[in-house]
Parts: C-alpha cells; structure tokens; sequence
C-alpha cells in the first residue's frame, strides 16, 4: 500500500466542512460527506485500498459521531496492516461476525429467544391479554423442559416432550403451544440463531408423528341457546337494569364477538345513521366492520349516551377501563344460564338465520364478520352487503322481540 502523507485533517476541519465531497486524510483514509434526506451534511469514514489479490476496494469505517479522526486512524491502520499481511479486512470483517452470530447461537437459550420474540411483536397484537396468553404458554409448558436449552439445539424430541403428553387431552391447548413453539423457531432462524427445518412444524414434520386434531378429540363448541328459546330469554334478560345486561343484550343484538362489543367506543358509533364501525385494530380479520344498528339496538343505546363522561360504551368499574367479559358470564350465571357462553350467541343467531329467513349464507357470514374463505369468492366480493345485513339485523331484533311460549331449554352444542 503507498505511504503517501498522512494526518492531512484536523479535528477542527472534520467538524466545520460540510460540502458534500471525499476529504483525504492520507494512505486511504477519506472523510465523507454526503446530503442527508433532511439537507443537514453527513459525515463518515472511508477506507480505499487494494485486497491482496489486487481488488480495488472501500471499507466503511463509521460515522463521526461514533468514530472520531483519532480513532477513524487507528481502524485504517489495523485495516492496513491486515492487508499487509495478506488479508483482507473487509472479507475478515464477515468473518468475525459470522463467528459472533454462531457464538451468540450456542448461548442464546429458548426463552430468551421467545422473551425477544415477544418484545419484537408487541406492537401488532390488537388484544393487550395476547402476550399475557402467550407467556403463560410458554411458562406453562415449555420453559421447564427446555427453556434454558440453546434455540439452535431445540429440536422435535424436545418440542414431543412438550406436546405429546397433551395432545389427546388438551388438544386445543397443545396445537396452540405447537404453533407459538414454531414461530419463536422460525423468528430464531431468521435472527441467524439457528438453521436447518423447524422440527415444531405440522405440515411434513409433527402431522406424521401426531394424530390430526379432529381425530385426536372432539372438537368442543361454544355452548349456544337453542333459537328457539331467544324471545324468552331476551323477555328475562331485559328485567334486569344493569349496564351488564345492557352490554349482552347489545351483544347479542349485533351478533358480535364480546371483545367486539365490550370495548365499543361512542366514537365508533353513529346514532344518527344508525352504524357502528369497528375499526380494523379491534376486529378478529383486521378489517374494517361495518355493523348495522337496528332500532331495537338504537333504543338501547341512545340513553347510555346521555351523561356519560366516558369514552366507553359500556365502562367497567375500574377507572379508564370497559366491562370484563367476566361480567357477562357472571350474568348468564344469575339468569341460571351458566351452561350457555357469551360467544354462543353468535352461533344462535347463525342458526336463526339458516333456518327462520331466506337471506343468502354470505349475508349471514358477513353478519358476523367471518373471513372468506374461498380465494374465487374473496376476489369478487368487492362490497361488505350492508343493505342486506340492516334488514337482516332488523329481522333478528324482531324475532329477539317476538313473544315466546316456552321458558327455556337445554343449552345446544354449535360453532361459530
């Protein structure tokens, strides 16, 4: 390498130039300045020389704010020394942090790449209780069987000794812990601290250990009230004054889901037009719903508005905060309906639908805010069926009205 001139800079000069341009310290070494998007002047180091093999090269050194003149010369010439000796820096660089990546690896344990995960992704989750969720599995069932291992030696002996004794008994529980086990894996893999396939994936891995869930036990439903017994039990629900109620009977009347209902907004609600909007950060398929108010609804409503210094719809006892679910099935437990869920509801009213009106199912499933399914049918409903689904919600509060004869049944197994 030429040992041309050398310290041609000086502190003052490196602090005070600003035109955009390469300003030679020596042997190499340039100070860089360049336009920022915001017009002010920034300023690095760079490093030209030639590889051993005769390669014209530039190495960036850092910026001035990290790298000073003193230290920007003291890297140039470990940077030339290197190339001296016939190695060069830059290729020496990829390999010192490769070496890094590959120690950080063996040292990086389950848990402390699945707490990295989990801070990477709390700004996505719509549900606050969804890390909560999240690190309750974790804690639960994995962290005491291999926690504390290195992620990159995780692998699917390991990941059955989590999920196989559950598997036929919390069938729902363990394809959860499956799923959460995978994609902390695929998050590790991508951060470089670990390689080779995700020995916690279902399709051509654990589907061949496991029996499918189906078969591995019955799917339990959401208990639902037979359709038949709505008029009834909305006639005993309405006797009841509190702003629970309130909130089930809201519920139901607009078939959505409690989180949904409970964490309504006056400002999502237009009274006026009689449309409550739930934006896309509070809906299952973070998609904007439009929910039809019928005026059965409305009636409901329009006297909680009045006097209300809360944001909420339907605010809890703690101060800044909307009813607990909690609440509602306390209130189902007072009616002697523990047996049914809150969520069941919206199974009523889709067996309501199927059964008592002509409405099309799409109507029904847009109704309740189900995703399609079907990529054919997906691209070529463009519209939401708004009109269709204000009569349809207007017929479901007609019949919620109606008079009943019978008292109350059995509670009936149905899905959403």
């Amino acid at each position: 390498m030429p040992r041309n001139a050398r310290n041609k800079l000086t502190a003052t000069q490196v602090k005070r130039v600003s035109k955009p341009g390469l300003y030679p310290d020596g042997a190499g070494l340039f100070l860089q300045v360049t336009t920022g998007i915001d017009g002010e002047p920034r300023k690095s180091w760079v490093l030209r020389y030639r590889s051993p093999a005769g390669r014209p090269r530039e190495m960036g050194l850092g910026s001035i704010g990290v790298v000073d003149l003193v230290r920007a010369r003291t890297k140039a010439e470990a940077a030339r020394a290197l190339v001296e000796s016939g190695v060069d820096p830059i290729e020496q660089r990829k390999l010192e942090r490769v070496r890094a990546a590959t120690a950080e690896a063996t040292t990086v344990t389950f848990k402390q790449a699945a707490e990295r995960f989990l801070d990477a992704h709390k700004d996505s989750w719509k549900n606050p209780k969804h890390r909560q969720q999240w690190e309750n599995t974790l804690k639960n069932y994995v962290y005491d069987v291999f926690g504390s291992v290195p992620v990159a030696a995780v692998d699917r002996n390991l990941v059955l000794r989590v999920v196989e004794p559950i598997w036929k008994t919390k069938t729902e529980t363990a394809s959860r812990v499956r799923s959460r086990i995978e994609r902390v894996l695929d998050w590790a893999k991508a951060r470089g601290l670990r390689t080779g396939e995700n020995p916690a994936q279902w399709k051509g891995g654990l589907s061949h250990v496991l029996p499918a869930r189906n078969k591995a036990q019955r799917v339990k439903h959401h208990a639902a009230l037979a359709f038949a017994d709505m008029p009834a039990f909305m006639s005993e629900l309405r006797q009841r004054n509190g702003l629970s109620a309130k909130a089930l009977e809201f519920t139901i009347l607009t078939a959505a889901r409690t989180n949904e209902a409970l964490r309504a907004t006056w400002q999502e609600i237009d009274l006026q037009e009689g449309v409550w909007t739930i934006p896309a950060t509070r809906m299952k398929a973070s998609r904007e719903h439009r929910v039809p108010l019928s005026e059965s609804a409305l009636a409901l409503l329009r006297p909680l508005k009045i006097g209300r210094p809360t944001d909420w719809v339907f605010p809890g006892y703690k101060k800044g905060k909307p009813l607990s679910d909690m609440t509602l099935l306390a209130m189902l437990k007072s009616l002697g309906r523990g047996d049914l869920t809150v969520h069941g509801f919206r199974s009523t009213f889709r067996d309501w639908a199927a059964e008592r009106t002509d409405f099309a199912r799409e109507v029904a499933e847009a109704a309740l805010a189900h995703t399609v399914r079907d990529k054919v049918e997906a691209a070529y409903r463009r519209g939401d069926l708004f009109a269709k689904r204000r009569e349809l919600m207007r017929q479901w509060a007609e019949y919620c009205d109606a008079p009943h004869v019978t008292e109350g049944a059995p509670a009936q197994s149905a899905s959403e």
